[in-house]
């Protein structure tokens, strides 16, 4: 679940808590709001964390190996036979 999921939970479970009368039996609509926006802030926690532990950028150990350009002495035209 991404950011935007949690931030979708969050919004229903405000909805849920605090826009609606809606009364269903045997389901307590402001507890499943309030368990929705919990669960999305614990979503945003966690990815938020995740996504610092991500930008952090290492120097690398490994040495970096220089290559030098191999220059030919001789190629298919000049060779050194009838040039």
């Amino acid at each position: 679940m991404g950011l935007g999921g949690c931030i979708i939970l969050i919004a229903v479970g405000a909805i849920l808590t605090f826009a609606t009368d809606w009364d269903m039996q045997g389901v307590n609509l402001d507890l499943v709001g309030v368990i929705f926006m919990i669960v999305g802030l614990i979503g945003v926690a966690t990815f938020s964390s995740i996504a610092r532990r991500r930008r952090v950028v290492m120097p690398s150990t490994t040495p970096v190996v220089e290559e030098r350009p191999h220059t030919h002495t001789r190629d298919g035209y000049h060779n050194g036979y009838g040039a």
